[in-house]
């Protein structure tokens, strides 16, 4: 899974059971990632709507009474356009969280946005460019923009593996002992900037012949992809592994972690790296220097240069002291972002939501303390 639906199956399980009903409500139809979610028993209903089929509004207004719905946590475009206007129709708070920053967004969402924004109670943004994404191109007024940043399961992503179970999951992905793994989780996107990774690994293994690429993830771009690596003539240094389920279990075989990418928000797949322990060579796509710092915890790359990727991979794979200090440095700034935190915030929020927002039509939360949202560790 990657995402979004990711960042469900680690919340949802944490929230506090006794005080939240929390479940999931899919525009679409149920697809194979969304597996994990029901052996974990979130309750999730698909509504089997199409993008502009306008009994959506219709299905999920029955929803929201059957299931008795205080408080609308909205992911993406449909689901905010449907959602907010559900919620207007039953009187209901709203959160808008934005997970993207693309340049700009099509004129009907603009249309949707502008008509449905005096019925959002807060816009949560993934990073400071988000931020800007939400007040720029979605019409939101900056007072309700907030900036909440995700995180990881750390427990899960820290645990130290034994050598041996290291080894096994290195099998398990066709990987060599003697290989030095150069990895990346990602979805195969034109945003992840993997061309240029391919590209800088060209350079890297003609000049350091024990590194082997470790592209774990799917996406359209997977065909185009493989056959720039043929073209290359990268052979099998470089690994295709497709869609893994236990991302920790794979990051745990990685010597070197690298995220390649031209733009992001602030990517799950991040956190969970810094927390896995791994060193680091990203990109200065403005999500990730949000959270990490130039030579303290990583070392960061002008985006759509494979040239200065590959130096870096080099620099770093010849200094195993080095890789040492880094990966210790972004496993210590992991703490900062537990999906823990997150969801304790989430349930202050939508505590705070149900108890003003009704009330005050909408304007209670923005007169409320909402600096826990920014805090890294909560009192």
């Amino acid at each position: 899974m990657h995402g979004v639906k990711r960042l469900f199956a680690w919340m949802i399980p944490r929230f506090d059971s006794t005080q939240f009903s929390v479940s999931l409500v899919s525009l679409r139809r149920k697809d194979l990632s969304e597996d994990t979610l029901d052996t974990l028993g979130i309750d999730i209903t698909y509504l089997r709507k199409s993008k502009f089929d306008p009994w959506t509004l219709h299905a999920l207004l029955k929803v929201i009474d059957r299931k008795q719905i205080d408080i609308l946590h909205l992911h993406g475009y449909g689901a905010t356009t449907f959602g907010r206007m559900a919620a207007a129709v039953r009187r209901i708070p709203v959160i808008l969280h934005e997970h993207a920053n693309l340049t700009d967004t099509p004129w009907f969402q603009k249309v949707a946005d502008r008509l449905l924004e005096p019925y959002t109670d807060l816009a949560i943004a993934v990073s400071r460019s988000t931020a800007e994404f939400l007040t720029r191109a979605r019409l939101m007024s900056p007072e309700i923009v907030k900036v909440v940043y995700l995180g990881a399961p750390l427990d899960e992503f820290s645990r130290v593996r034994p050598a041996p179970e290291v080894a096994a999951a290195r099998r398990a992905l066709g990987l060599g002992a003697d290989d030095f793994v150069i990895g990346t989780v990602t979805r195969l996107h034109d945003s992840k900037g993997n061309s240029y990774l391919l590209e800088a690994a060209a350079q890297v293994i003609a000049e350091r012949h024990q590194a082997r690429f470790c592209v774990i993830g799917e996406g359209p771009l997977r065909p185009a992809l493989e056959a720039q690596a043929r073209s290359l003539q990268l052979g099998d240094r470089v690994l295709f592994a497709g869609f893994v389920r236990d991302v920790a279990r794979a990051l745990s075989t990685f010597d070197l972690s690298v995220f390649p990418s031209l733009w992001e928000g602030t990517p799950l797949t991040l956190f969970e790296t810094m927390a896995a322990g791994r060193a680091i060579v990203a990109t200065d796509a403005d999500g990730f220097l949000d959270v990490l710092t130039d030579g303290q915890d990583a070392l960061i790359v002008p985006k759509r240069n494979a040239k200065a990727l590959a130096e870096r991979t080099i620099w770093l794979m010849d200094r195993p002291a080095e890789r040492a200090r880094l990966a210790l440095a972004a496993r210590q700034t992991s703490r900062g972002y537990d999906i823990g935190t997150f969801v304790r915030k989430m349930e202050r929020l939508y505590t705070l939501l149900h108890e003003v927002s009704h009330a005050t039509n909408r304007r209670g939360v923005l007169e409320a303390d909402l600096s826990f949202l920014g805090a890294r560790v909560l009192a």
